[in-house]
């Protein structure tokens, strides 16, 4: 009966992890960049068509949005604020990868996959369609919430790496955006602008490998800048092909406002207890 019991523990785990949906509500996931720069001019109608997408245009798919600032701008009259070299240097390597030239700004790329000058919607529309046909790695948070010391406190877990998807492992990045940011631009080609933003990256970073037939469970703390407006802030999770290759997962959470709670915790903990007391009592049942 031990034997059972522990075999059976097992199962319950693998379950758990296994059976996550694509995206949030069972829709496919799909992860759209955004390289873009406020000391560029033609990368305002890129940032417009990102918060279209980011409002869910298409049904059945799920829109998860990122707008990385590049930082080579900076020079032409004005230092956007939002900028870093990171997202510059992450350009570089989808440019090398792609077959590009250089980069350049407005870029859209969908799962890792795909470019295109990131304010042509047709492009785009064509890009996710595409997107949408692709087999995914289920990927779930929870528990998101802003902790004290000014730390991000969520739960991340995914389904297995299939040997279907071709890879003997993925890159687990876990990136903090801001739902929303503006600025009045000063100086250089935007000047005398209010330029409007949507999911604007302030972190990204690696947290795990992903490992073939394998799932991956952890429990994050990330770090947050003193200051920081929790209720501004979206948490979004990803899976990608080592050496930045295509995306094969993602999700996103909004963080809540206010102090920690341990509900969601409970929930979690409540919501695998009941899956593995129903898996025991399907294995111990007659037939």
């Amino acid at each position: 009966m031990k034997v059972i019991l522990f075999s059976v523990l097992l199962m319950a785990v693998t379950l758990q992890a296994s059976d996550l949906p694509s995206g949030s509500n069972g829709r496919t996931s799909v992860l759209v960049e955004l390289f873009t720069s406020e000391g560029c001019s033609s990368c305002p109608p890129a940032d417009q068509l990102l918060q279209k997408l980011d409002q869910q245009p298409i049904a059945g798919e799920e829109m998860i949005v990122l707008s990385e600032h590049v930082d080579y701008w900076n020079h032409e009259g004005w230092k956007d604020p939002y900028s870093a070299r990171f997202y510059s240097d992450r350009q570089g390597v989808y440019a090398r990868r792609l077959g590009l030239s250089e980069p350049y700004t407005p870029q859209m790329i969908v799962d890792g996959s795909s470019q295109f000058v990131g304010s042509d919607a047709a492009l785009a529309q064509k890009a996710l369609a595409k997107a949408l046909a692709d087999p995914k790695v289920g990927v779930r948070l929870s528990s998101v919430s802003a902790g004290s010391n000014n730390v991000l406190l969520a739960h991340l877990e995914t389904a297995a790496l299939l040997p279907s998807f071709g890879m003997r492992d993925a890159d687990v990045y876990v990136a903090v955006a801001l739902n929303h940011a503006e600025s009045q631009v000063a100086r250089g080609e935007n000047a005398g602008r209010k330029l409007s933003h949507t999911a604007v990256v302030k972190s990204m970073v690696k947290v795990g490998t992903l490992r073939k037939g394998k799932t991956f469970v952890q429990d994050l703390q990330l770090k947050l800048e003193p200051g920081t407006d929790a209720g501004n802030l979206r948490v979004v999770a990803f899976l990608q092909e080592p050496e930045q290759g295509r995306i094969i997962g993602a999700t996103e959470q909004m963080v809540p406002a206010g102090p920690r709670s341990a509900v969601s915790g409970i929930a979690r903990s409540y919501s695998f207890a009941s899956l593995w007391i129903s898996t025991v009592l399907q294995v111990l049942s007659p037939a």
